[in-house]
């Protein structure tokens, strides 16, 4: 009793709180006067003073201690390394800066045996998770292990990132774990309910975002866990009852993407994303549909901004699709230049779920010439005074007058309307119909 903390514990403590703070004069004053702080960690987590810096995002000191060949992979009490913890508090400039000093991205822990993609995707940070993914497709990882099975890296109790992300309603990072190709239908060991999938995992955190997500890239709704429960029980048990509405195997089947168009070599990420947003927007509708009349109504999707003019009149014949003649072309086929709008491309691909095991390696081809699509892009489209107008503007008067409203309410004028049950031409009556009537009956069904 009565001791206090010896001179050099005091230096150290000062020094820790220094880099915590980020005052960075300090730092450099107290390395100068005892070089060997640098080596130092506190007393129980034994953190270093880079993990401290990237943990708090103290960007300035955490490159000063990197200049002097300090081991980015240091480890703490649990070995967790400072890029994990920056990872963990999405310090996405301490991340980057570490990612750039070498630090190993297929380093675990030893708390759950996680690495830094874990708890990018734990924590929801999806800059950080992109830029742990854009690293591993550069480096040695992706040699050593292959990409994909770093995307699907499990920890300790048998879960991938996409398992943590799911659980923990993190809609963002399962977006962009699928779009690297996480298994959307992969089941944990020990994490959760043994055999759970992210669909168990999104019903049980009741994150409708998450299951929206993972129904369109084609999660299964009626794979069992070890406890032979689908994902629809799951969210009944948890009380999650807007999840459980969509999740119910009786329901409406989801649109998914569309396998196919994972195959074509240059799909330009412009036209994804048109493609994605027309997706993600008439599986919105499908909700709603669903959902009506009961407790857990969700707003009808607005697509049109405000003071548009949504007259079909006021766009030209070419500007208009030419299968469904309600939406304007957003989405053109190379090298024929053939253009239709984002609905119906999706309508070539989308009626039934792709199976893994039947699943068709050929490209879809353009319902106007039959040539394979190998490439899409966003289409061009023509003002009044025949200027080019890029269609993803979708933000300027011009684009405003130009294009269709995309309304997917109930009226019968939907193009999206029974897709999932229906040809996507199967409503060719009106102008041009006859033009392309003859290819029409040669299409064949996805």
């Amino acid at each position: 009793m009565g001791q206090g903390l010896s001179c050099a514990a005091t230096q150290e403590h000062g020094f820790f709180s220094a880099v915590q703070s980020g005052d960075l004069d300090a730092v450099k004053t107290m390395l100068e006067r005892d070089p060997s702080l640098i080596h130092q960690t506190t007393a129980y987590d034994r953190q270093s003073a880079l993990h401290i810096a990237a943990a708090n995002g103290r960007i300035e000191i955490l490159s000063m201690i990197l200049e002097r060949s300090v081991d980015p992979d240091v480890v703490n009490r649990h070995k967790q390394t400072p890029l994990m913890l920056a990872a963990m508090h999405g310090k996405i400039a301490c991340l980057i800066k570490l990612i750039e000093a070498g630090a190993n991205i297929l380093k675990f822990d030893s708390l759950h045996e996680r690495t830094c993609l874990h708890y990018a995707a734990y924590y929801g940070h999806s800059d950080c998770l992109q830029a742990v993914l854009s690293a591993a497709q550069s480096s040695h990882v992706a040699v050593s292990w292959g990409y994909a099975r770093f995307v699907n890296i499990r920890d300790g109790r048998g879960a991938a990132p996409l398992h943590l992300a799911a659980r923990q309603r993190r809609p963002q990072c399962v977006r962009i774990l699928l779009d690297n190709g996480a298994l959307v239908c992969a089941s944990t060991g020990g994490y959760g309910c043994p055999g759970s999938t992210p669909l168990h995992l999104a019903a049980r955190g009741g994150s409708l975002d998450c299951i929206r997500e993972l129904l369109a890239w084609g999660a299964d709704r009626i794979q069992r866990d070890a406890s032979g429960r689908i994902p629809y029980l799951v969210a009944l048990k948890h009380k999650h009852g807007a999840c459980a509405a969509l999740l119910n195997p009786s329901a409406t089947e989801p649109l998914v993407w569309p396998s196919p168009l994972k195959f074509i070599s240059e799909l330009n990420q412009e036209a994804k994303a048109l493609l994605e947003r027309a997706l993600m927007d008439a599986n919105k509708e499908r909700e709603k549909n669903i959902l009506k009349g009961t407790a857990y109504s969700l707003p009808s999707p607005s697509h049109s901004d405000s003071g548009a003019d949504d007259n079909i009149s006021e766009a030209s014949d070419t500007e208009v699709c030419c299968i469904c003649f309600e939406q304007v072309c957003t989405i053109e086929v190379q090298d024929c230049g053939h253009q239709m709008c984002a609905q119906c491309t999706l309508a070539l691909c989308c009626h039934n779920k792709p199976n893994p095991t039947t699943a068709c390696l050929n490209p879809p081809v353009c319902p106007f010439c039959r040539s394979s699509i190998v490439r899409l892009v966003v289409a061009k489209v023509k003002d009044s005074e025949d200027a080019d107008l890029d269609i993803g503007d979708i933000g300027s008067p011009k684009m405003r007058k130009a294009r269709k409203s995309r309304n997917f309410s109930s009226e019968e004028s939907s193009s999206f309307k029974g897709l999932s049950g229906m040809s996507p031409f199967g409503k060719m009556g009106g102008r041009g119909s006859g033009r392309i009537a003859a290819e029409n009956e040669r299409v064949d069904k996805p």
